[in-house]
């Protein structure tokens, strides 16, 4: 954390698809961590899955680069690269890679208490 942070997102991406880890099916970086928000950097394979999982805090999912599919019980839809969607606490969620992809994923939280 720091009062201003600045970030090459497209080294980041490249760094993280040059681990093994990616090789899996996804892997991710935190980029930023405050009491209240924390800003994640997620690389994502063509297939690789993000199961079945719920936050306590809002979320922003802001796709950069390929195409990932976002599911929740309701609704699943495609964000390209440039889009952009958010999401209400506790509802569960998945995410797919479409293509290999990668994306920015931003949770707020309302009460910085309620962070693990």
């Amino acid at each position: 954390t720091a009062p201003l942070l600045t970030l090459d997102l497209t080294r980041e991406i490249e760094q993280l698809r040059s681990e093994g880890r990616w090789q899996s099916g996804h892997t991710a970086k935190t980029l930023a961590k405050y009491p209240d928000f924390r800003v994640v950097l997620v690389v994502i394979k063509q297939g690789g899955r993000l199961e079945k999982h719920r936050t306590e805090g809002r979320i922003a999912v802001h796709t950069l680069d390929g195409r990932i599919r976002f599911s929740t019980a309701e609704r699943s839809l495609e964000l390209a690269a440039g889009q952009m969607l958010m999401l209400e606490h506790d509802i569960p969620h998945d995410v797919e890679g479409i293509v290999d992809s990668a994306f920015l994923l931003n949770i707020a939280w309302r009460d910085a208490s309620s962070v693990r």
